[in-house]
């Protein structure tokens, strides 16, 4: 939005998108780790760091676009075998993960945002960053009142527009859903996202509010092993979304089973990694009723002690022509 639009159309734009953890760990067997041994005087024989070992110094150690972290990181378990090999009579160190915190210090993040259990009014949301994909919940609660929509969570504009949308959609349909009709007489609700230090903002959460809001009115549980991303429209229409290569590698991350994503974004299947694919089941969905059906678990049910069964997985289309990945969440 900052080039003109007469120079922007002689222009030739290049969208680059976040390596996946997989080609951070290909990167970094093929070309950082030998560089840093060649740079530290090692030899190939005399360190060895296991593959869980790298995928753990990408997921706990660093939160990046690039690989310039992973790099400095790698130099520095190269410097702590060097003295190793020279103060002790080893010939080889091996580094697995479980050596990684006395090398490296406490894990700088820690995926651990997702649920444990199935609960009433917690959805897990995917949200697009600078430094790839992430989990993100969205909580709602329900108390008598007189009507009150409040938001919490340091929400940009496009985001509370997503909570009023899928309001608005609730009410509309409030007989299908099996909600009061007057519930936006006689109840507050509160819509919060964690982390509210954390600005976040973007046109892809409107199926994950609705769940949430929906859970709440009907006491129904969400399914723990369920993320969503899709935005609605006011008569419950499911919109496609961008950056859906980098939200499924999060939804991996985070020990999701299922991604439910709008019918529209299915063509954008091919960009996903083959790892991801082959671990995660896709439903595509046009309509907010097939969101609440597959990601809702019926009242009577406790939270936390069901045991789902896995949704039936999804074909995945064969690769086609490259179609550049969306810029915003």
């Amino acid at each position: 939005e900052t080039i003109p639009r007469p120079l922007l159309d002689r222009m030739e734009v290049i969208e680059l998108s976040s390596y996946t953890d997989e080609e951070k760990l290909q990167i970094a067997k093929t070309h950082l780790l030998p560089k840093q041994l060649k740079e530290h005087g090692l030899k190939k024989s005399q360190l060895r760091i296991s593959d869980d070992a790298i995928r753990a110094v990408i997921t706990d150690y660093t939160r990046e676009s690039g690989v310039r972290t992973l790099e400095r990181l790698l130099g520095k378990l190269c410097r702590k075998a060097a003295m190793r090999l020279v103060e002790t009579d080893v010939k080889r160190v091996d580094i697995t993960p479980k050596d990684l915190k006395e090398l490296l210090g406490v894990p700088h993040y820690q995926d651990n945002s997702r649920s444990k259990q199935d609960q009433i009014g917690v959805v897990n949301g995917l949200a697009w960053t600078e430094v790839g994909g992430e989990l993100l919940e969205v909580e709602a609660g329900v108390m008598d009142g007189s009507g009150k929509l409040e938001l919490t969570g340091n929400l940009g504009t496009v985001m509370q527009e997503s909570v009023k949308a899928a309001y608005t959609c609730l009410r509309s349909r409030a007989a299908e859903l099996g909600i009061p009709k007057d519930f936006y007489k006689n109840k507050d609700i509160h819509v919060h996202f964690p982390e509210g230090a954390v600005p976040k903002d973007g046109p892809s959460a409107g199926i994950t509010i609705c769940t949430a809001i929906v859970s709440a009115l009907t006491n129904r549980p969400v399914r723990r092993d369920v993320a969503m991303t899709g935005e609605i429209s006011i008569r419950g229409r499911v919109l496609a979304i961008g950056g859906l290569k980098e939200k499924t590698m999060a939804a991996l991350r985070h020990g999701v089973k299922t991604v439910i994503i709008p019918a529209e974004n299915e063509k954008d299947l091919e960009e996903i990694d083959q790892t991801v694919r082959q671990a995660l089941q896709f439903i595509t969905v046009s309509s907010a009723d097939r969101v609440l059906e597959a990601a809702l678990l019926p009242a009577d049910d406790a939270a936390g002690t069901i045991s789902v069964p896995a949704a039936p997985a999804m074909p995945i289309p064969a690769p086609k022509t490259r179609r550049k990945p969306g810029i915003r969440q």
